[in-house]
């Protein structure tokens, strides 16, 4: 473990290549599914907001995403002509907007996950235990969470 308080600037070029590749392999089997409905990695990272955060506002997606409301704009129009998502106004505060997956939207959203789940689980399955956890605590500290 010692090594690692020692990264040379090679070995922090190799793992940040690695983070480029494994980001790469994950969505390159979601581009597959999201090309069948015509949509990108703009989309998919929307979808997969929605379905962890079920009814978020539109400022709190803006700020997850770190995105302009010009750009997520473009985005939740693409999504609204496919049906996949569905918009329902605040009961408290009728200004505020949730967005919601429609049916249409789980379904992308499902289609999309069971094959990167796959990817994932099986490197989690080659994995032990601790390697996991120490995975999760280091991406943590990277997004810094």
């Amino acid at each position: 473990m010692k090594e690692l308080l020692y990264l040379k600037d090679d070995q922090l070029k190799e793992f940040i290549e690695k983070i480029f590749i494994t980001y790469r392999e994950t969505f390159s089997d979601a581009k597959k599914i999201l090309d069948s409905y015509s949509l990108g990695i703009a989309h998919h990272k929307v979808i997969h907001l929605l379905s962890l955060y079920e009814g978020i506002t539109i400022s709190e997606l803006l700020k997850k995403l770190k995105i302009t409301k010009q750009s997520l704009n473009r985005v939740l129009k693409d999504l609204m002509k496919l049906n996949a998502i569905k918009f329902k106004k605040g009961e408290k505060d009728t200004r505020l907007k949730h967005v919601y997956l429609s049916e249409k939207g789980l379904k992308i959203f499902d289609e999309i996950f069971s094959i990167q789940k796959k990817r994932i689980h099986k490197a989690f399955l080659k994995s032990s235990s601790k390697e996991v956890l120490y995975f999760n605590n280091i991406l943590k500290k990277i997004i810094n969470e």
